[in-house]
């Protein structure tokens, strides 16, 4: 017998991802409200208004509903970073613009997204998870204009994000603030080469 996946079913029809995105959504403020406790697949589906039944046709367990959220989650930051790289960030650097949207992502819901989070890492494949940003971490260059060495590249790259998972992950009260902002951009700009922080 096969292993259940994460995702029972993938959605084919508009009403079946319909029914997913109501399943989240109602996943989502459970976690922001009540947190951990009480968070059951029974609770899920009143506060979406499904059937139970609804509720494991698309996922085989509340684990899977945690990992679901996590995921969509870091696609979404995943488009914001890339339509940065893509279409630029006027007024702002395009580091300080990539380091903002990983935090905004975590402006409202903190607390549904960390629990959501610490579901995903407990399991995921660290591996594929960090070949969704190969695209923002390639052609990196340095200072002086020279591209990144593949370690290089590896040490910045997690270096800047396991600082950001942790104060997701930690709740720590300055994710959002502007300091945190700035020690990211300037520990990126530091270890590229670049004297001093900017002011973008």
């Amino acid at each position: 017998m096969n292993s259940v996946e994460n995702t029972r079913k993938t959605p084919q029809q508009r009403r079946a991802q319909n029914s997913m995105d109501v399943v989240l959504e109602a996943a989502a403020q459970l976690l922001e409200t009540i947190g951990e406790d009480g968070f059951n697949t029974n609770a899920i589906a009143e506060r979406a208004g499904v059937s139970i039944g609804t509720v494991y046709r698309y996922f085989p367990d509340k684990q899977s509903i945690l990992r679901a959220l996590a995921a969509r989650e870091t696609e979404a930051h995943r488009k914001a970073v890339m339509a940065i790289l893509e279409d630029g960030s006027p007024g702002v650097a395009q580091d300080r613009a990539m380091i903002r949207a990983f935090v905004q992502a975590f402006s409202g819901r903190s607390q549904a997204r960390r629990i959501a989070v610490s579901a995903l890492l407990a399991q995921a494949n660290h591996r594929e998870l960090a070949a969704k940003f190969e695209a923002v971490e390639s052609g990196m260059k340095n200072a002086e204009g020279l591209p990144l060495s593949d370690i290089q590249t590896f040490v910045l790259g997690r270096a800047i994000h396991g600082a950001m998972r942790a104060a997701v992950l930690e709740g720590v009260d300055f994710l959002q603030s502007q300091e945190f902002e700035d020690e990211l951009v300037r520990l990126g700009r530091a270890f590229l080469g670049y004297s001093a922080l900017k002011p973008t």
